[in-house]
């Protein structure tokens, strides 16, 4: 968002003018427009949100803001003479902006009042990953595939593949393969647990070792594969440090909605 130029200041929004009128302090103004003061707060609180989007704070964006909220007070003193103030749209417009404001306040003071510690966090850490590698075989695979939903087209794919003992698998994938996803990388998956595919690919790939291909067609319910082994590991674990903020993010939403369920359980609401 640009303040830069004056005809910026009519396409300011009905939020922006709550969050600059809300920013009231006993300082200097910069203008007076009609008798009605412009404080130095906020041309302040406006400068620090364009900085925020990567401007700087120099003497010639300070200049476009002042110029900018000179625009805004005198059109909305305009509005007020027309008595546009008073229409019950704009009314209603203001109390939904009022709230709106008011619930990110609310959000922000109980981020602020309810703090998560690197102890909790790496509880949180150390339960997600013993559940994720409960629930998995403890192996990752690197796996490539082929997709054709014709059968007869399939099995003309791998008898192509048997004759060359795999050695043409990516060169097969590429040219035949309906998965339009993998087949320009020659069929290539990213790693995986298997859990993340339906059924009956995912058993079928857990049983190849390194270097194998599936010897019959596995059909889903996309059509017939071939699927091929790349590679073996032992799962592999973000490290804390990595995770730490989305960790943060999903405990303080969780925390956030168990609040706000707990108001809505409490609200007298007829």
């Amino acid at each position: 968002m640009q303040l830069m130029k004056p005809a910026a200041a009519t396409a300011l929004t009905l939020a922006g003018l709550l969050a600059l009128t809300a920013c009231k302090a006993e300082e200097k103004n910069v203008a007076v427009v009609n008798g009605i003061p412009i404080s130095e707060a906020r041309l302040d609180y406006v400068v620090k949100t364009q900085v925020a989007q990567g401007q700087q704070d120099d003497a010639n964006l300070r200049s476009s803001v002042k110029d900018a909220l000179i625009m805004r007070e005198i059109l909305s003193q305009e509005a007020i003479k027309k008595g546009l103030d008073k229409d019950p749209q704009f009314q209603t417009q203001i109390e939904m902006a009022k709230q709106e404001f008011l619930i990110r306040a609310y959000f922000d003071d109980f981020i602020k009042n309810n703090p998560i510690s690197d102890e909790e966090m790496k509880a949180e850490y150390e339960k997600v990953k013993a559940q994720q590698l409960a629930d998995s075989s403890g192996k990752e695979y690197k796996a490539r595939h082929i997709l054709i939903k014709d059968e007869k087209k399939a099995k003309a794919a791998l008898a192509a593949i048997d004759k060359a003992k795999g050695s043409n698998f990516a060169a097969i994938a590429k040219a035949r393969s309906e998965d339009t996803g993998s087949k320009n990388d020659g069929g290539e998956l990213d790693w995986s647990d298997g859990s993340n595919f339906v059924t009956e690919f995912g058993q079928a790939m857990q049983k190849l070792n390194k270097g194998e291909y599936t010897k019959t067609l596995v059909k889903t319910q996309y059509g017939y594969h071939i699927i091929m082994m790349d590679d073996i590991r032992d799962v592999q674990f973000p490290a804390f440090e990595d995770v730490k903020e989305r960790l943060f993010q999903q405990m303080i939403t969780q925390k956030r909605d168990a609040a706000i369920a707990a108001l809505r359980e409490t609200a007298k609401v007829e």
